[in-house]
């Protein structure tokens, strides 16, 4: 069964959801982290992905905070991302109480330190994240297109342990319009000792029982919950289900 992983996305300790990662097309939501944990976790979720959007925009983890007061929950796993650009960042994140790291822009500016995280704390705690623009790697919050692909950012960390990848397609974030289901098949089919979390556009649950039946392993949803096109009773009768 697909794993769904709702997204927590934070500007200032807030719940918020950016289109197509532009930071000027936010919208900020009542709900505070833990509070959207506490929802999640009752309707059976195992992991969250938390994305610190004022720490991938500034270079260094700005909501260590938000990661503390969810993590004493206990209720939940939690991969974290945004900022995450030295070895004292990566401390300072697990020691907060994350339990996976995601390594985005590091793994383009600076290849060797992503490759030494893999090799010191294995694959299955550190998470590769491929933001795709027009098939090109963005970094810097979305903010700077490299001009790598994801296939060859997934080559260069394979030697070293790399098991997990988060691809966003950046065009489909936040648009309600379903996901670009042909390139993580591809992916999958390319990278089979790799598990590919699909991120960006999931729209509705038929959304996620499409990409099941294809055989994807994990899928994060956000602004389809806050809007309401999935409910988290329709997660839960799902995972129950399931």
């Amino acid at each position: 069964m697909i794993e769904i992983i709702p997204a927590i996305d934070i500007i200032a300790g807030r719940c918020v959801r950016l289109t197509q990662g532009d930071y000027d097309r936010q919208t900020v939501y009542d709900e505070k982290p833990s509070e959207m944990l506490r929802r999640y976790a009752d309707a059976g979720v195992r992991r969250v992905h938390v994305v610190d959007l004022d720490g991938a925009r500034s270079g260094s983890p700005a909501n260590l905070r938000v990661i503390e007061e969810i993590a004493t929950l206990s209720l939940c796993e939690i991969e974290f991302g945004g900022g995450i650009k030295s070895d004292v960042s990566l401390r300072d994140v697990f020691n907060a109480g994350a339990d996976y790291a995601i390594a985005g822009s590091i793994a383009v500016k600076s290849p060797e330190t992503v490759s030494r995280w893999l090799r010191n704390h294995g694959g299955d705690k550190i998470i590769l994240g491929a933001d795709l623009r027009d098939g090109k790697v963005s970094v810097g919050g979305w903010l700077e297109d490299s001009l790598l692909t994801a296939d060859e950012l997934i080559d260069r960390f394979l030697p070293d342990g790399l098991s997990q990848v988060i691809c966003t397609d950046i065009s489909k974030d936040g648009m309600l319009q379903g996901p670009a289901v042909g390139l993580y098949t591809g992916l999958s089919q390319r990278y089979g000792g790799v598990v590919f979390t699909v991120s960006g556009g999931i729209s509705s649950m038929s959304d996620i029982v499409r990409l099941d039946e294809l055989g994807m392993k994990r899928v994060i949803v956000g602004k389809a919950i806050y809007e309401r096109r999935i409910t988290l009773d329709e997660i839960k009768r799902y995972i129950i289900r399931n």
